[in-house]
């Protein structure tokens, strides 16, 4: 239906999330906060956050050459991303470090930023991160005001990337047009579909952009994605997250994209390629909502 493929697999990376991650309980929640579950392999957000060195290279094994960390986020809480002191930016940088000192640059880092900081922080956390060499900074300012994000891009020669927080091509556009970003990040589900990322995709690749969908939102939005990422000439990489994949994900659809050694392969079957399960429409914890459009 997209036209076919333009690749037979796509790089993928891991973002380091945990089981809990984005599952916000019944009290407030923080930044950069998780509840822990030692129990289980894939803890990857505790792992980061500890010994990222050794969290690489237990990627690196599954065959991902592709990373991504949040280790400034928790320093946002007290002063709503205002200011970034010395010694925090000495400790959020620590991970990158340990990744380079562990396994040298065999692994590709991203610096994910969540749109928490002002522009000045937003810069020094650049700045103190780039002699690591990251591939990317993602969503470093609020994504409200364009000619600051642009500002920001221009700061640094690593790639800047954004956004899964922008919502409609309209928006893409200005940002393609003041060439606010390197990398286009979008998000199938929160742009209104396949389509309309397929119509943003393609005008990203007028302006020579490549592009980088985003999931971290679920088994099905993860599978259209797959299937955008091998037909979109200009698709570069694709997220995934290993922890969600070998549980939840599970539990909502019958088949995922085919992970191995760092890349995914075309979804086989009709459509999608996937079904919900009857088990996850019957769960009295499922809301099923309809419309006549």
């Amino acid at each position: 239906m997209l036209g076919g493929l333009a690749r037979e697999r796509i790089r993928v990376y891991n973002t380091c999330a945990g089981y809990s991650y984005g599952v916000k309980a019944g009290r407030g929640w923080k930044a950069g906060e998780i509840d822990y579950r030692p129990d289980q392999p894939y803890e990857d957000y505790h792992a980061f956050m500890t010994d990222a060195g050794e969290l690489a290279d237990s990627l690196l094994s599954e065959g991902f050459t592709a990373m991504k960390i949040w280790p400034f986020d928790k320093y946002s809480n007290d002063n709503n991303g205002q200011f970034i002191s010395s010694q925090e930016l000495e400790e959020g940088t620590e991970p990158f470090r340990k990744i380079r000192e562990k396994i040298g640059n065999k692994m590709d880092v991203m610096v994910e930023m969540h749109s928490l900081w002002n522009l000045s922080s937003a810069k020094r956390i650049a700045k103190a991160v780039e002699p690591t060499d990251p591939f990317w900074f993602e969503d470093p300012v609020p994504m409200d005001n364009i000619d600051t994000f642009a500002e920001f891009r221009k700061s640094t020669e690593v790639a800047t990337t954004a956004s899964e927080t922008v919502a409609t091509r309209w928006a893409y556009r200005e940002m393609f047009e003041k060439q606010a970003m390197t990398i286009c990040m979008l998000d199938i589900s929160w742009v209104g579909g396949i389509s309309e990322a397929k119509r943003i995709a393609s005008m990203a690749h007028a302006y020579h952009m490549p592009i980088a969908p985003h999931d971290c939102v679920g088994p099905v939005t993860l599978m259209f994605s797959v299937h955008l990422s091998l037909n979109a000439p200009n698709a570069l990489i694709q997220e995934t997250v290993r922890a969600y994949n070998a549980t939840w994900y599970k539990e909502i659809v019958d088949n995922l994209p085919r992970i191995e050694n760092g890349y995914a392969y075309p979804p086989e079957g009709a459509g999608a390629g996937t079904d919900l399960l009857e088990t996850f429409l019957k769960d009295p914890a499922t809301t099923i909502t309809g419309s006549d459009l």
